[in-house]
């Protein structure tokens, strides 16, 4: 084979259809942008075509360059920190209930208009998080009934039903996403204590309740450990896609990447790392070795390995042979590095991460490749307790609602149960920076600010707090979810920054010596962007991995297997109305602007590549999944397990703004749920003809 076979870049290079060969040597972009002039010619740029997809900028003519020209007054008496054509730089902290960075926010003329990563890595959604500031489409100003209002109105409004429900003995449900800031708790607590009968569950857009109840059960502690990839000879991946979207991946691919370097040229010597997967993931494209392994089945294959290496049996009959000894040879290679290895598993079934926590107690890696000490917070979403909240609406035990920074009525796995228990509660309120389908659903729309305009900290880990601070003055008339709190609380103060301080001075300031007094500590923290306050104790292992064996998934018959994962770019609906990141290719598929189904491939005689029945990139199909049916484009997929296919979350919202309006399909009411946590494969998928 030349070197022409060697370094081909997609199936068309492969097969030497010559024509988009040529095309791709000539053009960077080989179809013409769909977009046109007046007279119908299209020479338009990227820019003009994510103008034309619908996305508009607040205060366009500030940041863009074709808006109209503006005749300015100067400063009558300039700024001191503000020197025209300068950068300024602030320590922030990016968090909006999904991804968290430490940041240096780059601004001009007191406009923010870079993220930088201080001290830590940034992602894509990161860096977009500016574009989606100056987004017209946010929430502008409150509303009441879908009709716009002010904020005297809606708060008085809002006071005398919560009051009502108060008097009366009713219940207020809170529901956010991960709360993970001191000060935000403190004020739910006291909100709390001035309703009383107040209860606040949290979820997550991706659910992670399987980790977390397995730690809580083999360690006491509902968290997620701290995993150091730089220091793990072998690493064992179960469908976990830590490069991609699993944890802290920002983290993982700086720790990954050292653990790859060969640091001794005479003795050469890098980590080795297997995934166990079904579609191909960017943390399985980067795998030494892959083994194939269906969604229903990726239990067993947890089960088989943890009997390797600890004891124990259970049924193996959704794995192949050639599965089993590459996890022979898995548990060997695990068995030889112990206390230098790492088993990690995206499942979100509490039994199968039980048996993961007991291969890696068996193997001595706590304390060594994995830490309580400094454990994440960012995912505290329990499956259960949206369940329950599910059955006291619906039962008409709930009198209040107030949802704060998710989006069950789209990312809840039985959402449809979840907009008609709704529909039951008396008032519905939503603390939200953009229309969705959750917003559409409640009574009253009180916008909260961008991260950017915000004061805030952020305490994503054990041992360390971050800031939020504005970096510039509120775009609309909008208002921080604490700022609401407090006003319906009925609290002294409403002012946020100043609560902030209290708050620290007595909590972080108390567990630091470096600075005697406050101000100094203050002023430090701000300027850095955080504090570091010392970590947890380190959690012993005392669980009974083996009692899981019998709760784990059982691998099905069916002929074809999906599974749904979470793209890199927009999550899980999150992101979807920022054109960036529609725009931006997937790192696996190289595919935007939609959800495309994966499918495997094969070879013919003729070294030809075959798409699973015949299709072919592009292609059209019919996919029922769970007694639904939805129209998809089809992308082949090298590394797809035969008989399975993979279809992203997070597209086709019906409540977005215009970039994100019906763009892919939506799945999220496909995801299956099993003894209380969300599935993220289904069994029961089939394709029909091409359409």
């Amino acid at each position: 084979m030349g070197k022409k076979n060697i370094y081909w870049k997609g199936f068309e290079e492969l097969n030497e259809q010559s024509e988009i060969v040529k095309n791709l040597e000539n053009n960077e972009f080989v179809e013409k942008l769909p977009v046109g002039n007046s007279e119908g010619e299209k020479n338009h740029n990227r820019r003009d075509f994510l103008k034309y997809a619908g996305f508009s900028t607040a205060a366009a003519a500030l940041v863009g360059c074709e808006g109209p020209v503006i005749k300015s007054v100067p400063y009558v008496v300039q700024p001191e920190q503000i020197i025209p054509g300068v950068a300024n730089y602030y320590a922030s902290t990016i968090y909006d209930g999904h991804d968290f960075a430490s940041v240096l926010v780059k601004t001009r003329e007191g406009r923010p208009i870079k993220i930088e990563p201080n001290k830590t890595a940034t992602n894509a959604r990161v860096q977009a998080s500016v574009l989606s500031m100056y987004d017209s489409a946010r929430l502008k100003n409150p509303m009441k009934l879908g009709i716009d209002t002010d904020w005297e109105t809606i708060d008085a409004d809002i006071i005398s039903k919560l009051n009502k429900v108060s008097d009366n003995g009713g219940k207020i449900a809170i529901l956010s996403s991960t709360i993970i800031s001191p000060t935000t708790e403190k004020l739910i607590s006291e909100f709390s204590a001035k309703y009383r009968n107040v209860k606040h569950i949290q979820m997550d857009a991706v659910s992670s309740h399987g980790m977390l109840e397995a730690n809580l059960a083999s360690f006491g502690v509902r968290a997620l450990p701290t995993y150091h990839f730089d220091k793990a000879d072998v690493i064992v991946g179960f469908d976990a896609d830590f490069l991609g979207t699993w944890v802290s991946p920002t983290e993982f691919n700086q720790q990954y990447a050292v653990g790859r370097q060969v640091k001794d040229v005479k003795n050469p010597k890098i980590s080795k790392h297997i995934q166990v997967e079904s579609g191909m993931s960017l943390t399985g494209s980067n795998a030494d070795n892959r083994i194939l392994v269906k969604p229903s089945a990726m239990g067993e294959a947890i089960a088989y390995l943890y009997g390797k290496l600890v004891g124990g049996s259970a049924s193996t009959k959704g794995l192949t042979d050639k599965a089993r000894k590459a996890l022979d040879k898995t548990a060997t290679s695990l068995s030889v590095a112990k206390g230098k290895s790492l088993v990690v598993s995206g499942s979100n079934n509490p039994a199968e991460q039980m048996l993961v926590n007991g291969i890696n107690n068996a193997l001595g890696n706590y304390g060594s490749t994995i830490d309580f000490g400094s454990a994440y917070l960012n995912r505290a979403g329990s499956d259960e307790d949206v369940a329950d909240l599910v059955a006291e609406m619906k039962s008409g035990s709930v009198d209040a609602l107030i949802v704060m920074g998710t989006n069950p009525a789209y990312s809840h796995a039985a959402k449809t149960a979840f907009t008609e228990a709704m529909s039951k509660v008396a008032t519905k309120i939503s603390l939200a920076y953009a229309k969705d389908e959750t917003t559409a659903l409640c009574d009253f729309i009180a916008p909260v600010h961008h991260s950017l305009e915000s004061w805030g900290d952020v305490q994503a880990r054990r041992g360390i707090i971050t800031m939020i601070q504005p970096t510039i003055q509120p775009l609309f008339d909008t208002r921080q979810k604490e700022v609401s709190l407090m006003l319906w609380a009925g609290s002294s103060s409403t002012d946020m920054y100043e609560t902030m301080q209290s708050v620290w001075k007595n909590t972080a300031f108390p567990l630091q010596s470096k600075y005697a007094s406050f101000s100094s500590f203050w002023n430090a923290s701000l300027h850095d962007g955080g504090v570091i306050v010392g970590g947890g104790s380190t959690a012993s292992y005392s669980g009974n991995a083996s009692a899981a064996f019998r709760n784990i998934s059982k691998s099905a018959s069916s002929e074809l297997e999906i599974s749904f994962f979470e793209p890199v770019s927009i999550g899980n609906g999150q992101y979807s109305n920022n054109p960036w990141l529609q725009e931006m290719p997937d790192p696996v598929t190289r595919t935007s602007w939609g959800n495309y189904l994966a499918v495997p491939v094969s070879f013919d005689g003729h070294n030809k590549m075959i798409g699973l029945n015949g299709l072919e990139d592009g292609d059209m199909v019919e996919l029922k999944v769970g007694g639904k049916t939805v129209t998809v484009p089809v992308i082949k997929q090298f590394g797809q397990m035969p008989g399975t296919v993979s279809l992203a979350l997070g597209y086709g919202r019906t409540v977005s703004g215009p970039a994100g309006l019906n763009v892919g399909v939506d799945i999220n009411d496909c995801i299956t749920v099993n003894n209380g946590y969300a599935q993220y494969y289904n069994n029961s998928a089939s394709l029909s003809a091409k359409v």
